[in-house]
């Protein structure tokens, strides 16, 4: 059994900072502190930024796997603080882990399918970038929580909705997918029905786009990247019932998918910050041996001892 107390003592060592931080509109972006930053993509005035941590060098033999998060927010709000000590922790076990900006209502007065071609063309960026990040471009996680959890879940899932301009021969498809309460059905289906009230917000008019389109679980098929889901039985924002019909799909077609579902948790909480960590350090220990598993990283210290 990998050491609990292992991530434990390690993880207050590398986690300094508090999870996220309100957003400021008149400081955007954020002020990060990663090894650097660059931008990925320019829209009219908009510069969207993404942070790299544990960025390797170009000539190191070793390229490394790579993790891209997408914060949550609704699409409406949100900060690339929130997966920042996620970010820390997976940059410690050898990983180059990234934070991504991407348009939301606030700031840019745009709809869910903006942030999805964002968050498609940071994935490309990144791998086209494999290079001079020193990562293996066959090794790239997308995670996201909540919002980001769909954008995550969609660039492994929607083949549509990529950038024009984009040079569209570098796939914006993860390899693997890590999503904490992600919306993984935006629109009724056989199997799950929304409420007339929750379906009365599932609109064109709100995504831009027909909600059946942007909703992952409609694309799972049998190429679907492996994927793990974290989500609370008590979520009033994300229904749990989604992640189990995402889960028993993903089997269906013969994918890898764990869906862990902790009883009394609310959304959101996994974040840093939360619960004095309790939910942060077991998520993230999950994580940590589903990156083992499909030989991301390398196995943690066995401890000896209980």
């Amino acid at each position: 059994m990998k050491t609990i107390k292992y991530l434990l003592f390690v993880l207050p060592a590398i986690l300094q900072a508090q999870f996220g931080s309100n957003e400021n509109l008149d400081n955007w972006p954020p002020e990060i502190d990663s090894d650097t930053t660059y931008t990925y993509k320019v829209i009219d005035d908009t510069k969207l930024n993404l942070w790299v941590f544990n960025r390797s060098k170009v000539n190191d033999s070793v390229k490394k796997p790579a993790i891209v998060f997408f914060f949550g927010g609704g699409f409406r709000i949100g900060t690339p603080n929130q997966f920042v000590e996620h970010s820390k922790y997976l940059s410690a076990r050898g990983m180059v882990s990234i934070v991504v900006d991407y348009r939301v209502l606030s700031r840019n007065k745009t709809k869910p399918i903006k942030c999805l071609n964002d968050a498609k063309s940071a994935i490309r960026w990144v791998r086209k970038h494999s290079e001079i990040l020193g990562i293996d471009p066959n090794r790239i996680v997308a995670s996201g929580g909540s919002a980001g959890g769909a954008l995550a879940a969609a660039t492994g899932t929607i083949s549509m909705f990529d950038e024009e301009n984009e040079d569209l021969s570098i796939s914006s498809k993860p390899n693997a997918m890590i999503l904490f309460n992600p919306a993984l059905i935006n629109s009724s289906v056989e199997e799950y029905q929304f409420s007339e009230a929750r379906a009365q917000n599932m609109t064109i008019s709100r995504f831009g786009v027909k909600p059946e389109l942007f909703s992952p679980y409609n694309f799972i098929n049998d190429q679907t990247p492996p994927t793990i889901i974290f989500h609370g039985d008590k979520d009033d924002k994300v229904n749990p019932r989604t992640a189990e019909l995402f889960n028993q799909k993903m089997k269906k077609f013969g994918n890898e998918c764990h869906l862990h579902m902790y009883k009394g948790q609310n959304h959101g909480f996994f974040n840093f910050g939360i619960a004095s960590n309790g939910p942060f350090v077991d998520t993230i220990r999950k994580v940590d041996d589903f990156l083992v598993n499909l030989g991301y990283i390398d196995s943690l210290p066995v401890s000896t001892s209980m």
